[in-house]
């Protein structure tokens, strides 16, 4: 057993939320092995932080008190083929073999022993349509949009547009609607290009920017049941399945998936009290935020608060809806987790970051 990839996934229980969180992050895992006193203690989700934050956690909480009861790990005493047949059932990234005193003895990972993931294991939502959002300008990203619309900029060998598409013909997708206006011609001219596809696409054209809610209404009689909606710039990176579900279970008006943001001050902030006088110091704090990562899901029933050609944000429509006492609800991921294009300096992380997780 890698010492070295043992150390790099384990996590002590008195460990927070946020220091989890970060973890997974910096390792591009989605689970942590726990610990205590060195010895096997338990396993850590991405999801089961994920049902933390929905709960509303506090994120500098130790995670001992959101672990699950019942997770599954395999003893010296199961045979390969046991513990094959288990990472299978249970989708699981690696599966850690612990002895009768719970130490740690082996990882099997899903990659040595299954190989890569095929899209039959990660769930299917074929009657879900998708529709992306492709009418804007891009103009944190000029000169380059100066000549091909936000859409085609590209993500290492495709257009951020089809990779977002992809990833949801992946999972059974096969109704995709682009609204588009800038440059529009220059995104069908590329689609007739591409073979193969797995999905058709039907352009809705703005004759004016309508904002980004405002041309939901022209989809008004083409879409009756729940729909994800995505920015053109942005790529999740999580099981679209798990949103789906969330949005489903809680009933869900409007879902928004929602990332988390870390900011470090690197100085100490000062409260104060009336009269100028000092009330507290605290040194180096770490801000955590929850933003909106630029993808929903909707009913169908929220384009009948969308007004007909008028500029319309989709935070215009979130607030109707919350008026109305309508369901909205957050599915939160992790910061790493939500990639952007939308000036330069997020473009260049996201080709690096792209490089190394899907190419």
């Amino acid at each position: 057993m890698n010492k070295e990839e043992t150390e790099k996934l384990s996590i002590q229980k008195n460990d927070s939320l946020l220091h989890a969180i970060r973890q997974m992050d910096q390792i591009d895992s989605k689970l942590l092995i726990v610990t205590e006193n060195g010895k096997y203690f338990s396993l850590l989700s991405i999801g089961d932080i994920q049902r933390a934050i929905i709960k509303n956690a506090n994120l500098n909480d130790p995670i001992e008190g959101i672990l699950r009861k019942e997770v599954v790990v395999a003893n010296v005493k199961n045979t390969f083929e046991e513990i094959k047949a288990e990472i299978i059932k249970h989708r699981a990234e690696y599966m850690p073999v612990i002895d009768d005193e719970n130490n740690l003895v082996k990882l099997y990972f899903w990659n040595d022993v299954i190989g890569e993931r095929s899209d039959e294991l990660k769930g299917q939502l074929s009657n879900i349509p998708v529709v992306i959002m492709a009418g804007g300008k891009g103009t944190r990203l000029k000169p380059l949009t100066n000549i091909i619309p936000k859409a085609l900029v590209p993500i290492v060998e495709k257009p951020i547009v089809e990779v977002i598409i992809d990833r949801f013909a992946n999972l059974g997708v096969s109704e995709v609607y682009l609204t588009v206006n800038h440059k529009s011609e220059m995104i069908e001219q590329y689609f007739e290009s591409v073979k193969n596809k797995k999905y058709s696409i039907a352009y809705i054209k703005e004759d004016k920017p309508l904002g980004t809610a405002g041309s939901l209404h022209l989809l008004k009689d083409k879409l009756k049941s729940t729909f994800f909606v995505s920015n053109c710039d942005i790529l999740i990176d999580q099981d679209y399945r798990e949103v789906y579900n969330y949005h489903k279970t809680n009933e869900n008006s409007l879902t928004i998936v929602a990332a988390l943001k870390h900011y470090d001050i690197p100085y100490g902030t000062l409260e104060t009290k009336e009269g100028g006088i000092l009330e507290h110091i605290e040194e180096k704090p770490e801000l955590t935020f929850l933003v909106n990562s630029g993808m929903y899901i909707l009913e169908a029933e929220t384009l009948d608060y969308i007004p007909e050609n008028e500029f319309f944000h989709i935070t215009h429509l979130i607030d109707k809806l919350r008026e109305e006492n309508l369901r909205v609800g957050v599915f939160p991921v992790s910061e790493k987790s939500w990639l952007d294009i939308g000036n330069w300096s997020e473009y260049n992380k996201t080709q690096e970051i792209f490089k190394q997780k899907f190419s």
